[in-house]
């Protein structure tokens, strides 16, 4: 077996959906991308005897993994047989800034950060089709069904704009700005969110239909003004979304109260992300120093974590 330093690093990133949520299940466009300013380090060292995992949620030997991380457990036993590699003599370190079940891309992160690892440490080479397929492998376990986006944008460093059942178009950011994403503390209600929409369609047909389309509309306005650096108008546009958002029932006190509290404290846009009821509320700003200070109001009104993003290139500050 030849390591580097007999130590691996994998890294990962989160996903924010930045328009489209609930819209995106009737066949209308939306926009994920991907939010290094929150983001998975794993790291592997070589150790004798069994192999280990350390991590937030469990500490001991990979054979007595809980329930909970049994997609991972699985996923690195699958790679180890498939590489013929010894499932022994890992110590295996996960460190995540991406909160679970926010709507952030966390399981998936935490995959691709881990199966990165894994072939760094192996001194095998990974392309991007063998690393989607075992994030696959992963998120199928911890999620049953799941689209594949979430495996797409934390492995990726473009956005994507989708359709249901199409294949994923990514494209260039070329907004000039800064996007801040604040944590309620509360976890993402997407079930009952989803269910509830449904239910609104069916009371309420023609009303629910037009706030649907109309936010598949904005998605495409969007998209126009990232890729003509209009960051006020697309400002404007994440605002109208949340109310859309808000009158599909989908969004809840605290998220409310911390989009008011972002355009109160200068944001150029703020809506919720995600499905919603919980979760995270993004923001766009011009400036750094304003986003730092909208990110500091927030969590002066309730958010419990707050990251700034620098769009329009790789880095984040």
């Amino acid at each position: 077996m030849k390591t580097l330093s007999d130590q691996a690093i994998g890294t990962a990133h989160g996903k924010i959906i930045l328009i489209g949520e609930h819209s995106v299940v009737y066949n209308e466009p939306a926009i994920a991308l991907p939010f290094p300013a929150a983001n998975v380090e794993v790291r592997i060292k070589a150790i004798e005897g069994e192999s280990k995992i350390f991590s937030s949620y469990y500490n001991g030997p990979l054979a007595s993994t809980p329930a909970s991380l049994y997609n991972l457990k699985h996923t690195i036993e699958m790679i180890c047989e498939d590489l013929n590699a010894d499932l022994s003599g890992m110590l295996i370190t996960i460190s995540s800034l991406i909160p679970p079940e926010r709507g952030m891309g966390s399981s998936a992160a935490v995959a691709t950060a881990l199966i990165r690892a894994i072939y760094t440490f192996f001194d095998y080479s990974l392309d991007n089709e063998t690393l989607l397929y075992y994030i696959g492998v992963s998120e199928k376990i911890a999620h049953g069904n799941p689209s594949g986006l979430d495996a797409r944008i934390t492995s990726g460093t473009q956005p994507v704009y989708f359709i249901k059942s199409q294949t994923p178009e990514t494209f260039d950011i070329q907004v000039t700005g800064y996007l801040i994403a604040a944590d309620t503390g509360l976890t993402g209600q997407t079930r009952e969110a989803v269910h509830d929409v449904a239910q609104l369609l069916k009371k309420s047909k023609r009303k629910t239909k037009l706030l649907i389309s109309s936010l598949g509309s904005l998605t495409v306005q969007a998209k126009k003004a990232i890729e003509e650096d209009d960051i006020n108008e697309l400002g404007m546009i994440l605002s109208k979304a949340h109310r859309h958002l808000s009158d599909l029932s989908v969004s809840n006190e605290k998220l409310d109260l911390l989009v008011q509290t972002a355009l109160k404290s200068g944001a150029l846009g703020a809506k919720l992300t995600g499905s919603g009821r919980g979760g995270c509320m993004i923001a766009l700003a011009k400036s750094f120093d304003q986003a730092k200070h909208i990110a500091s109001e927030l969590i002066n009104n309730g958010a419990v974590e707050t990251w700034i993003h620098s769009l329009g290139v790789n880095t984040h500050e």
